[in-house]
């Protein structure tokens, strides 16, 4: 097959098929045929070659096909021993006769499989006059809008326009386009016409802009969703955008409310009918941009102590280069201020003129005053965001000097300083929302007995630490004395809440340390530490505030892993906002979630009093649901030449990098394959499934580089928090080096994310994959040998295992369900419903089977005798409805079971260590008992909330049932003229669901 020809019609496909292509045929005893398979050139039949059959054997009627599945979703893929060798993305399978036998195909490359797909489904819509409907309407539309366009361009009724207006013209309708790409597309058109001149007639326009502007990535979309395969009218894009873009609460009224956005045609904007024009304009717009717009404001819990969020932090902010010989500049405070940074530094010595000023001491960076960085902090401080701004002072300033600061402090910044000492009851930090619009000064303080003007303190001095070239190898954190210098105490009195001391060891902090002291952590110190000591450094950043700041060794300006210390709940991690890089791209885009307002909240499992959390795990974690996130790849679109690469002139020979970062367990990479001498629209059309044990610090890379010889070269990547993706067909906007978006440069790819629950956005989640019963893994309680906490923790053994049942009896339901409708573990129930409607239709149109959406649980009624495949159809849902019933009435019951253990086990808790003692326990055994019972509590918070997220996942699932089957007319008394009293009956019952799940979640916050 000719697949050089870019495919953007359903007549390219048909010519396509007719010319025929090579396909493997798969079969279920993991034997694969390759044969030639082409269709007639009457379109009545499907034909391939050899064959043993007789040709007349060897072919498939269109008429008797019933349905085309994407990927390997038949019994003959799942049951092959090469399954996983076949590409889901060049699998596809023709369902025909009326046994419903499929025919499984596996294509060279997803581009073939693409045409077939789209070609079968043209087919099966309008069989022998496919031909005769191929494109008219879809034309049409796209004609009569480009005519008036072309006509504006005119001018006095004039045929005609001049070939610079044509290009400018169809540069403003994709602005991504190369000007010399059009002017050429326009120059070959008229050359195979041997015309002359260089006016270009509305024909022609109208023909250029097909040819560069159809993508056929989207089209084949389009296809797949549109009924008649020509335009997608409100009930069309309704599905789409409920089933595959995970949409909430759709209606008619929201698909017009689209169609009169981007529908670019006056026909189509009457009509309520979207052209593939109008869908690539919804598709390439920010409504259906990769990063979830609830994350783009406040969105999370700000009134948890400031301990427990991720902050938001610079490094030596003045520098903007190296922090050796670079130059020191106050657009280093502009910069980080405006990019959402919460912590910056200020490394102030003794100045001339009595004046203080800012750099890197003990080296050759240049110097700023301090007051001009005092005013711009006053400028900037909250302009990206409200919550509290700390001020790191690193002073080594004299008296005379010190008095210079406060003054400037004071009369500039002023009321802004917060300066009300911690109250002694509190055991916490003040929350972020209470402390909004105050900045926090972190420095050294005077004790508090102190009452002259001055005394003695410890000196901070990170630039010392350089300028000695500590050893890497050093296990000490620091290897110089600390020098003692005299602290003004106004200045010190300004320090409240971020008192900087000295950290010796965990134990000495866990008993001495107060919680609005914090430590500083050279890189190399912290790094021992979560290597070494990981379940320590994380309970004691649930108290305390932890900065890392970078190895003096990177004279260089270079970043650190800022995941290496998140990991252990670190919230400081002071990063080089001058440096460009992967670390700096994982720390741009952490903290693009929750409004950029440079404070996440770690999870949870990193801020409960009582958990266990190994940083360091290359495993599951303990109360954690592990999440597949399936991502493909589609395409790309006007992706630059690299900076500084010229050796292959323009060509860019692309390739696409998935990169997870996150937990050790959680970090892989995939890569496409390279797309050759194609930057402008290349098509990778590849999937990638990852695994992720700690969705809450994942996050997810992608990464463009051009294939070259001697070492690849960068094009563009994203960042973004796992927790922002938004399921279903995405843009991404990808960015430069230094950060900046690369304008109209963009990748388009599918995303799903299965077994993801809770989050508070159902209609997105509460998807299901099915573990075999062999390989069903049962929670357990470690023993701790404390006889009275061993007995409590032995009573909740079974109900665990009863919860694990439920979860995965309804989980394995659900899967066998979407087998059966030819579906993936990817798809939700809504899609089920969808692909599964044609087959619930007779030869006369009448329903074969309803849905009773009259009770809570929609059951699913014969309406006369049915064939063997619908009764399978009906025996599997049953058992969806029936494992979905039990869950939902058993949950109250395990749920209240398992949270009682965990508060009996907790009343144990002050009193463990003596108990243990009592029992005879010593060192190691006691250390294991106290991990052990932290490592209980852990699973049983964790059990307890993956039942209640079945719960939510059940009820989610009834809704998509009673929405889908009213979306395709299949409720029982919809077909009878009952429609609207059908509907409010199924409304009705989906009403008794959500006051049932109220009420229920009422009782379970309760519990929490």
């Amino acid at each position: 097959m000719p697949t050089e020809k870019k495919i953007s019609s359903a007549s390219d496909c048909i010519n396509a098929m007719v010319d025929g292509s090579e396909l493997k045929k798969v079969r279920s005893n993991s034997r694969i045929y390759h044969r030639y398979f082409l269709l007639d050139a009457d379109m009545q039949s499907l034909r391939w070659e050899p064959s043993k059959k007789e040709s007349e054997k060897a072919k498939i009627d269109v008429k008797s096909i019933k349905e085309v599945r994407t990927g390997k979703n038949t019994d003959t893929f799942r049951t092959n021993g090469t399954y996983d060798q076949i590409s889901e993305d060049c699998a596809f399978s023709i369902i025909f006769g009326e046994n419903y036998e499929s025919l499984d195909l596996v294509a060279n490359t997803a581009d073939v499989a693409n045409i077939w797909v789209t070609g079968l489904r043209y087919l099966i819509s309008y069989g022998k006059h496919t031909l005769n409907m191929i494109e008219s309407v879809q034309n049409y539309m796209r004609s009569s809008w480009l005519g008036e366009l072309f006509d504006e361009a005119g001018s006095n009724n004039s045929k005609h326009i001049n070939i610079c207006a044509a290009v400018q013209l169809v540069k403003k309708l994709n602005p991504g386009l190369k000007h010399l790409k059009i002017e050429l597309k326009f120059k070959e058109l008229q050359k195979a016409k041997d015309k002359a001149g260089s006016d270009v007639t509305k024909d022609e326009f109208i023909e250029v802009f097909h040819d560069l502007c159809t993508r056929p990535e989207i089209y084949f979309l389009f296809v797949q969703f549109s009924s008649n395969k020509e335009f997608l009218d409100t009930k069309d894009l309704m599905i789409f955008l409920e089933a595959e873009q995970g949409m909430a609460q759709v209606s008619e009224d929201t698909s017009l409310e689209v169609i009169q956005k981007y529908e670019p045609s006056k026909e189509g904007q009457l009509k309520g009918w979207l052209s593939l024009d109008g869908f690539t304009n919804y598709l390439m717009s920010p409504e259906c941009h990769l990063f979830d717009p609830e994350q783009k404001t406040v969105c999370q819990d700000m009134k948890q102590p400031l301990s427990h969020y991720y902050i938001n932090a610079s490094h030596n902010t003045y520098l903007i280069e190296d922090q050796f010989r670079g130059p020191s500049d106050v657009t280093g405070y502009i910069r980080a201020l405006k990019m959402g940074c919460r912590s910056v530094e200020l490394d102030v010595w003794d100045g001339p003129d009595n004046e203080p000023v800012i750099y890197t001491g003990h080296t050759m960076t240049s110097q700023i005053v301090f007051r001009s960085v005092v005013d711009v902090i006053n400028k900037y401080a909250f302009v990206a965001s409200e919550f509290p701004l700390l001020l790191c002072l690193e002073n080594h300033c004299s008296l005379k000097q010190q008095r210079v600061m406060f003054q400037h402090l004071k009369k500039i910044i002023g009321d802004k300083i917060h300066i009300d000492p911690p109250k002694p009851e509190d055991c916490y930090l003040p929350s972020p929302s209470e402390l909004k619009g105050k900045i926090l000064l972190k420095g050294k303080k005077l004790s508090t007995n102190c009452t002259a003007s001055e005394g003695e303190v410890t000196d901070e001095d990170e630039g010392a630490e350089m300028s000695q070239r500590i050893s890497i190898e050093s296990a000490e954190q620091q290897t110089i004395a600390p020098k003692n210098f005299q602290l003004s105490k106004d200045l010190s009195d300004l320090v409240t809440l971020c008192k900087s001391v000295e950290f010796k060891d965990f134990p000495t902090s866990f008993q001495n340390q107060k919680q609005w002291e914090l430590c500083s952590f050279n890189e190399v110190f912290a790094s021992r530490c979560t290597s070494d000591l990981p379940g320590d450094f994380v309970n004691y950043n649930k108290k305390y505030l932890a900065r890392v700041y970078p190895s003096p060794m990177r004279i260089d300006s270079s970043n650190m892993n800022p995941q290496d210390f998140w990991k252990c709940g670190c919230q400081i991690v002071a990063m080089n906002y001058q440096t460009p890089g992967l670390m700096m791209d994982l720390n741009i885009g952490w903290f693009r979630q929750n409004g950029n307002c440079g404070y996440v909240l770690r999870p949870a499992i990193m801020r409960e009093h009582v958990s266990y959390f190994s940083a360091n795990t290359k495993d599951s974690v303990p109360g954690v649901s592990p999440q597949l996130l399936h991502i493909k790849i589609i395409s790309g679109q006007n992706f630059p030449k690299p900076k500084g690469s010229g050796a292959k002139g323009d060509v860019v020979d692309p390739y696409v990098y998935v990169e997870i970062h996150g937990i050790p367990a959680d970090c892989a990479e995939q890569r496409t394959k390279t797309v050759n001498q194609n930057g402008d629209n290349p098509l990778f059309d590849e999937s990638f499934e990852f695994q992720i044990n700690l969705p809450e610090l994942a996050m997810v890379r992608f990464v463009v580089l051009d294939d070259e010889y001697i070492g690849d070269e960068f094009i563009g990547q994203y960042t973004i928090p796992f927790e922002c993706l938004q399921p279903g067909f995405r843009h991404v906007p990808l960015q430069s080096l230094t950060g900046e978006v690369l304008q109209h440069t963009l990748l388009f790819v599918h995303v799903a994310i299965t077994n993801r629950r809770g989050g508070g956005k159902p209609h997105k989640r509460g998807l299901s994959v099915r573990k075999g019963k062999k390989s069903r893994e049962y929670a357990s309680m470690r023993v701790l040998l404390v006889k009275a906490l061993d007995d409590v923790f032995k009573t909740v053994l079974l109900p665990l295992r009863e919860a694990t049942d439920l979860r995965e009896n309804m989980q394995n339901a659900i899967v066998s369900f979407k087998e059966l409708c030819g579906l993936s573990a990817v798809a939700n129930l809504k899609q089920c419903i969808l692909a599964l409607s044609p087959r619930l239709t007779g030869t006369d149109n009448s329903p074969l089977l309803l849905f009773n959406l009259a009770e809570q649980y929609p059951n699913l009624e014969p309406q006369g005798l049915l064939p063997e495949v619908l009764k399978k159809v009906v025996t599997t849902y049953d058992m969806v409805i029936q494992t979905s019933k039990t869950l939902l009435e058993s949950f109250m019951g395990l749920y209240e079971r398992i949270l009682q253990t965990q508060k009996s086990a907790m009343e144990f808790h002050e009193n463990l260590h003596d108990l243990a003692v009592k029992e005879g326990l010593k060192g190691r055994k006691l250390h294991k008992a106290v991990e052990s019972f932290t490592w209980n509590i852990t699973v049983l918070k964790g059990q307890a909330d993956l039942l209640k997220h079945a719960q939510s996942e059940v009820q989610e699932n009834l809704r998509q049932i009673h929405y889908s089957a009213l979306t395709c007319n299949l409720s029982k008394g919809a077909l009878a003229g009952g429609s609207s009293g059908s509907e409010s009956r199924g409304r009705r019952s989906m009403d008794a669901i959500a006051e049932k799940a109220t009420a229920e979640e009422e009782l379970t916050d309760e519990d929490n």
